[in-house]
């Protein structure tokens, strides 16, 4: 999940200077809307922080094949991979192509390499240089991978886009010209430059951050994103109707049917409950981890008043502790 990169930051960051023996992909999972989660953090900032490669399918077919590919490219690169996923694209479903598997190699031997996997000062600042070495090849890697494609059709309207987002755009406007990235990091800048030379007017669609618009602004380029489209939740193909094309009739997309609200509440027969009710019952001030029991929070129960992280209850109590001196 998202969060969990969070976690494991620190030896990701180093893994990106010692490289692979073999091959490591990183599936992280963003959660926009935060459907179930604490915050809506954009984990494609990672990729640029630590320098490592980061691929976004946008259906369930793409899923499948940049795993393969995250792989080959983890190899080639000697280097670890991202694959990013958010909520919609993991809950979609869709036909996807299978093939046989290929042979199984075994790569488990255990080689020793103190230069290159001892990170002291003297040997992180020779592999300090190679990552920049190998940031550049990568981008070479973009400008020619079928990752990356460009569907053209009008040249008065261009989108860059990637991930779920793309479909949204192409639903909304199927006329326009379309980037579409499959490798959100590094990206490939000639041929960003030579779609933009291509259309009259052009869009980012991407959610939460502007990650991509960002980039490509300070390669000198015109291009409207999150003037237009919101920086929170998830998008949909009325929000990306409505922010480009300006007209009313994007509302109808995905109009939703008015139905009664049904808040979010623990399962009957929950041993959770009992636990709050009397919780609450006693008026203690009560920090929690994530996990579903966070519901005790809403009535009728009202028994838990903070939660903030994975294992963030433990250092909570000890401090309430403290201050409290009890």
């Amino acid at each position: 999940k998202h969060v969990g990169v969070n976690v494991a930051a620190d030896p990701l960051f180093t893994v990106s200077y010692t490289g692979t023996n073999r091959a490591l992909v990183i599936i992280s999972a963003d959660d926009p809307s935060m459907h179930s989660s604490q915050n809506e953090q954009d984990n494609r900032n990672y990729a640029r922080f630590a320098k490592v490669p980061m691929l976004e399918p946008s259906d369930s077919q793409e899923a499948k094949e940049y795993i393969k590919i995250a792989f080959d490219l983890s190899e080639q690169f000697d280097t670890p991979v991202f694959l990013r996923t958010t909520t919609r694209v993991a809950h979609s479903k869709s036909i996807v192509n299978l093939e046989n598997p290929t042979s199984w190699e075994d790569k488990t031997e255990l080689k020793t390499n103190a230069a290159k996997y001892v990170m002291v000062p003297g040997n992180s600042r020779v592999r300090r240089q190679l990552v920049e070495k190998r940031t550049a090849a990568l981008k070479d890697f973009a400008e020619k991978s079928s990752l990356n494609r460009v569907e053209m059709n009008s040249k008065d309207v261009g989108i860059i886009t990637s991930g779920m987002p793309y479909n949204y755009a192409k639903d909304a406007f199927p006329e326009y010209s379309y980037l579409k990235l499959g490798m959100v990091y590094p990206l490939p800048e000639k041929l960003i430059r030579n779609f933009a030379k291509k259309v009259k007017k052009l869009y980012v669609v991407e959610e939460l951050d502007p990650f991509l618009e960002e980039q490509i602004k300070v390669m000198g380029i015109d291009v409207t994103g999150k003037a237009i489209l919101p920086f929170a939740n998830e998008l949909d193909p009325g929000i990306v109707a409505n922010a480009i094309g300006g007209c009313a009739s994007g509302d109808a997309i995905m109009a939703a049917p008015e139905v009664p609200p049904r808040p979010p509440n623990l399962c009957p027969g929950c041993p959770h409950r009992g636990v709050f009710y009397v919780l609450g019952k006693l008026g203690a001030f009560v920090s929690g981890d994530i996990g579903c029991y966070t519901l005790s929070f809403m009535k009728p129960l009202e028994g838990l008043h903070s939660t903030v992280c994975m294992g963030a209850s433990i250092s909570m109590a000890h401090g309430m502790s403290k201050a409290l001196k009890d």
